[in-house]
């Protein structure tokens, strides 16, 4: 798992059949200061209605996007699982 900040929509106009309905993001790994983290954007699956801007917990993991789903019929290994709301570090 990482933080990303979400940087836009992904737009298709073909999906696979067990992606109809869901919502692709294009999302970039940061810091906990909120500074991006390499060059390389990631596509990540939203199933939790996160937008433009928002701070989100990324898992890269097949496996357990798998049980999230409840089937292993699509072609995603990366998902959107939580929001953050606030990062907090006590030194």
């Amino acid at each position: 798992m990482f933080l990303a900040k979400v940087k836009g929509n992904i737009v298709s106009t073909q999906k696979n059949e067990y992606l109809s309905g869901h919502k692709l993001l294009l999302t970039h790994p940061i810091d906990f200061n909120g500074n991006y983290l390499g060059e390389k954007d990631v596509i990540a699956l939203d199933l939790i209605d996160s937008g433009i801007g928002d701070i989100v917990i990324v898992c890269q993991e097949g496996d357990a996007i798998q049980q999230i789903l409840g089937h292993n019929k699509a072609p995603v290994n990366t998902m959107i699982i939580g929001i953050v709301d606030n990062i907090e570090i006590n030194e």
